[in-house]
């Protein structure tokens, strides 16, 4: 009877784990997910939230061209690379 007992409780304990698994999942892996995008966010920097995003997508009307950040401009010309020599190919 207790070998019984121990069974039924033990597959009990199993099917319920199943149920609450089914209901905690979906709530789990979005956490999980949301953790990961911060993480990556923070290691590769200049993490915006969508709601930024998106407000900043309607300051502007469609169509318009907007640059947030003007890239540098200080590459120097170097005369000592050298000359370039124009070459054919032979069959």
């Amino acid at each position: 009877m207790g070998l019984l007992r121990t069974i039924l409780i033990i597959l009990l304990v199993w099917y319920g784990l199943k149920i609450i698994s089914r209901i905690f999942a979906p709530v789990l892996v979005k956490f999980v997910a949301k953790k990961a995008e911060e993480r990556f966010g923070q290691q590769f920097g200049g993490f915006q939230n969508k709601s930024q995003y998106h407000n900043a997508e309607q300051k502007h009307k469609e169509g318009e061209t907007v640059i947030d950040k003007m890239p540098n401009r200080q590459k120097t010309s170097n005369d000592k690379v050298g000359e370039y020599i124009d070459y054919e190919e032979i069959d």
